[in-house]
């Protein structure tokens, strides 16, 4: 069983950064795959990005590509998403996902673990 719990969301100007944080619980959180998803009012969940077990991989939306960044520290069991030059279309609840193989995927069904999420709002 892992535990996931979302830090870091609030209330940002267009144009900020928020750095997203997940805390992971138990010992193989460096064996999984982990991503970033958002769904925003009214809209189905999508896929922001994933970083594979080692963090040398990783995938973006292309909507937050060069905007965003993925990262993982395993040694802190804590997944991460830098998000810098924010849109009000960003504004959305962000949910870290884990999955229980080592490659990274952009298909959230394909997630077996799930925070709670973390509000971001944008504001014009």
């Amino acid at each position: 069983q892992v535990q996931l719990v979302e830090s870091g969301g609030g209330l940002v100007q267009a144009g900020g950064s928020l750095r997203l944080s997940c805390a992971a619980s138990g010992r193989t959180f460096s064996m999984y795959a982990m991503g970033w998803f958002r769904r925003a009012p009214g809209k189905e969940r999508e896929f922001v990005a994933a970083i594979n077990f080692s963090g040398s991989s990783t995938y973006y939306a292309d909507s937050v590509k060069g905007r965003f960044t993925i990262s993982r520290d395993n040694a802190k069991n804590t997944l991460y998403l830098q998000m810098n030059s924010l849109k009000p279309d960003d504004t959305a609840v962000y949910y870290c996902a884990a999955r229980t193989i080592s490659r990274a995927d952009s298909d959230g069904a394909r997630y077996a673990y799930w925070g709670q999420g973390t509000q971001v709002t944008v504001s014009s």
